[in-house]
């Protein structure tokens, strides 16, 4: 209970019942009543529903119903209780008159000066004026202007309606400060309470019980002692605050410069690199429209033989069929007509053929779409590179990217870099590789005959389930690792199309068909004979190969020299069909496949790698060849 403010005598709760609050036994201070009729004040009542949250069931909202402290009723907990005006204007006239007859007759403008809180407005007349706080308790169109806030009552009163505060008793507990737009915010969030202190470690004000409960012990003090000491510190906080304005002006300035400068050179240079990305464009749109022209002008020249050709062959066999049909419609008594009828048909059918044009065995457009891939590649990698290079991720320095290449030195046959080319069987002998397939690796369309022949059937083999089985592709692998050295082995080719090459031992045998097969991948190379020539695959890239068939494939692999060269075996004597490795182009020429081999087939050998061999026709049948009985070495590697 505040000072000068004590309970309710009984015989003036007799009088007037309601003048008191039944929670803090004082006078009423902001009235307030519950929808059961009671009356409290309006702080009592919200520190009891604060405290004494009450159970049972929830009410609207999903929150439990407050009750009365007096005759528990329930109301809704969300209900706002607001100040009852009537019943506060008739305490205040039913309050006796003050004791002190000093303070009933000092005037309003004499009474003493409330004091101020920290953050309340200022004084009227000074520089920071705020509008104007109006009465609270006036009615009508005009209100008066506030003379003060009371912070208990939460209102602003004009002189006249202030007086009950500076002459009743009831009141002087009551705290007044200057007019305040915003009230509550002088109260204390948690228990409703008027903030009068300050705490200094934490830099916040409080209430009477903050003070005495979370703060027991802190260095605080009253909220007027703090401005004190804050006022006599603002002269020098007020200067370091100017200095530092006139260095945030200064740097302010600085910064708005390289910012400008910042955009105009970033709008300059995306100006830059727009041109460029169309100049890149309209190569791009030219070289599209040669291959195109390309196309077409092959189209063009070879149709025209074969058009004129199937025009002429038409024209015939409509002119046989004629002959024909009229030799059939003479009667058999009409002699003349069979004999010169017969003799046309037979004139007919003598007539010279017109001579078959001599078509190309490969149409000379179709590797259009290798080269647009391998410029399409080319432009990929050096992207890449380039973004790198911007993002800070690539190596210091120039980088090249195939494309100087073209103007090198002329091309070094592989032949004549590589004396293994030159040699004998004997020669590859020496690095003999002894290879067993790995059953389970075989797809369920292939049988095995031991660990070194394999069929392709028609019926599924009810292979059990493993995890390193090809499922959509007809290959299998052996079980023999490939990572340091030379290695040789032969292959026998005894029916069907059959693909035999290397692949990484990482390689994911449930990939899809179009990414599984040998050769179709960045992981995998080989040689494929389709029966009517050899075909050399790398990355989804080809090259044919013409050279007549061989039954006996051989493989020789140089690891460290990441090189990997297919033979054809004839007694003793090795043609070379296909080298796989990097090599420089002839000036003037560019070959899609061996750039690709450029830029990729060296990673195979990031990686251990294992033989492999890929069955694609229904007749298809292999066998790893036998090697002779005096190899030099006949013993698997390590």
């Amino acid at each position: 209970m505040d000072a000068g403010s004590g309970p309710c005598s009984s015989s003036s709760v007799q009088e007037a019942p309601f003048s008191c609050c039944p929670i803090c036994l004082d006078a009423l201070r902001d009235p307030v009543t519950t929808p059961c009729g009671h009356n409290f004040c309006l702080s009592c009542i919200a520190t009891h529903r604060h405290r004494h949250p009450q159970g049972g069931v929830s009410g609207a909202g999903g929150q439990s119903p407050s009750r009365c402290p007096l005759c528990q009723e329930p109301f809704p907990a969300d209900l706002q209780l607001r100040k009852n005006h009537t019943l506060a204007e008739l305490l205040q006239l039913r309050q006796p008159a003050p004791s002190s007859p000093g303070l009933a007759m000092a005037p309003p403008e004499e009474a003493p000066e409330p004091r101020a809180l920290p953050g309340s407005p200022a004084q009227p007349g000074s520089a920071q004026e705020e509008e104007e706080v109006l009465c609270d308790f006036c009615t009508g169109e005009e209100r008066a202007r506030a003379a003060q806030s009371c912070l208990v009552c939460l209102a602003s009163f004009c002189a006249p309606h202030l007086q009950p505060h500076l002459r009743s008793p009831a009141f002087q507990g009551h705290r007044l400060a200057p007019p305040l737009r915003h009230i509550e915010e002088s109260l204390c969030k948690l228990h409703l309470q008027p903030l009068e202190f300050f705490c200094r470690p934490d830099r916040c004000c409080l209430c009477q019980l903050c003070k005495a409960q979370e703060h027991r012990g802190h260095d605080v003090v009253a909220v007027e002692v703090e401005r004190e000491h804050l006022e006599a510190q603002r002269p020098n906080i007020l200067s370091n605050i100017e200095n530092q304005l006139d260095e945030l002006g200064v740097a302010i300035a600085q910064t708005r410069r390289t910012v400008d400068l910042i955009k105009g050179t970033a709008q300059k240079e995306k100006e830059k690199v727009g041109k460029l990305f169309v100049e890149t464009a309209n190569v791009l749109a030219t070289f599209q429209k040669e291959v195109f022209g390309f196309i077409e002008d092959g189209e063009r020249t070879m149709l025209c033989g074969a058009e004129e050709e199937l025009r002429q062959k038409e024209e015939k066999r409509a002119l046989l069929t004629e002959c024909r049909q009229n030799l059939e419609k003479v009667s058999s008594t009409d002699t003349i007509s069979f004999l010169q009828e017969f003799q046309a048909l037979k004139i007919a059918a003598e007539e010279k053929n017109f001579p078959c044009t001599s078509f190309p065995k490969e149409l000379s457009f179709i590797k259009s779409s290798q080269a647009v891939s391998a410029v399409k590649e080319m432009l990929v990698n050096i992207c890449k590179t380039q973004w790198d290079q911007l993002s800070g991720k690539g190596d210091e320095g120039p980088v090249l990217y195939g494309i100087p290449e073209v103007i090198m030195e002329p091309h070094i046959s592989e032949k004549s870099s590589n004396p293994a080319c030159s040699e004998s069987r004997d020669y590859f002998l020496k690095f003999a590789f002894i290879i067993d397939l790995d059953s389970d690796t075989a797809d369920k369309f292939l049988q095995l005959f031991g660990t070194k022949g394999a069929k392709r059937v028609l019926n599924p083999i009810a292979y059990p389930d493993c995890s390193t089985r090809f499922i959509n592709c007809e290959q299998v692998l052996g079980k023999n690792l490939m990572n340091r050295g030379n290695y040789y082995w032969e292959v026998e080719i005894i029916d069907g199309w059959v693909s035999i090459g290397v692949i990484t031992e990482d390689f994911n045998p449930q990939e899809s068909y179009d990414r599984g097969r040998l050769g179709r991948n960045e992981k995998s190379c080989c040689l494929q004979w389709n029966g009517q020539n050899y075909v050399a695959w790398f990355g989804g890239f080809d090259c044919i190969i013409q050279q007549p068939f061989f039954h006996t494939i051989g493989v020789y692999l140089e690891y460290s020299e990441k090189v990997l060269s297919f033979y054809g075996v004839k007694d003793t004597k090795m043609t070379c069909l296909q080298q796989f490795k990097v090599a420089r182009f002839k000036k003037g020429h560019f070959d899609p496949f061996q750039n690709k081999i450029n830029h990729q087939f060296p990673s195979l050998f990031m990686y251990n790698l294992k033989p492999a061999f890929f069955l694609e026709s229904v007749d298809a049948h292999m066998q790893l060849g036998p090697l002779k009985k005096d190899c030099v070495s006949v013993l698997k590697r390590r």
